[in-house]
């Protein structure tokens, strides 16, 4: 009896990416999908910059990528391989997933999106899924994500509060957006409305969660 590992020859393979960068949990995803029948996996990245070329050299069917890689997000990364590579279907990994997300994957063609906390059969039948241009994602966040309020914020407030993310002042916020120091204040105290917040950090964080940054 061959083991789980084994594949016959002539199998048709469902070739795969992942990117993770974390070392320890980038292994532990490649061992487990790589022993699954019928998936290959034909690169394993710890860089978000890295997928793209990656991709465009190995061509494979799905990417899964960790949400939080470092220099490039898993939203930035999905967008950028439905754009350049439409070939590769991406399913996205998350390790504290909300309706919110759930809500950003779809804005950016992200086909799947999955818990990093999901059994490893569940993970690879995500992947089957994806690669076969089907959506793979948990039942209850997909409703959540239905029934989560529309983004009440204008695009000059996210433009407003996408900066205040990175810590900029409201005299910085101004200097970049071409706007007065009042106009800058005026949108920051609108978007604490809006969101029910208590101050501009707890926006960015409502707004986060909510998937509108």
């Amino acid at each position: 009896m061959r083991s789980p590992c084994e594949r016959r020859w002539g199998e048709l393979l469902i070739g795969i990416l992942i990117a993770e960068h974390l070392p320890l949990v980038r292994r532990g995803l490649v061992a487990s999908l790589a022993c699954e029948p019928d998936i290959k996996v034909v690169a394993d990245l710890g860089s978000g910059e890295e997928v793209l070329p990656a991709v465009l050299q190995h061509r494979p069917d799905a990417a899964v990528v960790d949400l939080d890689l470092p220099d490039v997000d898993g939203f930035a990364v999905a967008l950028r391989l439905h754009e350049d590579a439409p070939f590769c279907r991406t399913l996205l990994l998350s390790r504290h997933p909300s309706a919110g997300q759930v809500r950003r994957a779809f804005s950016v063609h992200a086909l799947g999106f999955m818990s990093l906390d999901v059994r490893p059969e569940q993970l690879a039948d995500g992947v089957r899924r994806v690669a076969a241009g089907r959506r793979a994602i948990d039942s209850e966040l997909a409703v959540a994500a239905l029934e989560s309020a529309e983004n009440p914020l204008t695009r000059r407030e996210l433009d407003v509060l996408r900066l205040a993310a990175l810590g900029a002042r409201s005299n910085e916020i101004a200097d970049q957006l071409f706007l007065s120091v009042g106009t800058v204040r005026n949108h920051l105290s609108r978007i604490i409305s809006k969101t029910q917040a208590r101050n501009r950090l707890d926006a960015v964080r409502i707004a986060r969660d909510a998937g509108w940054l």
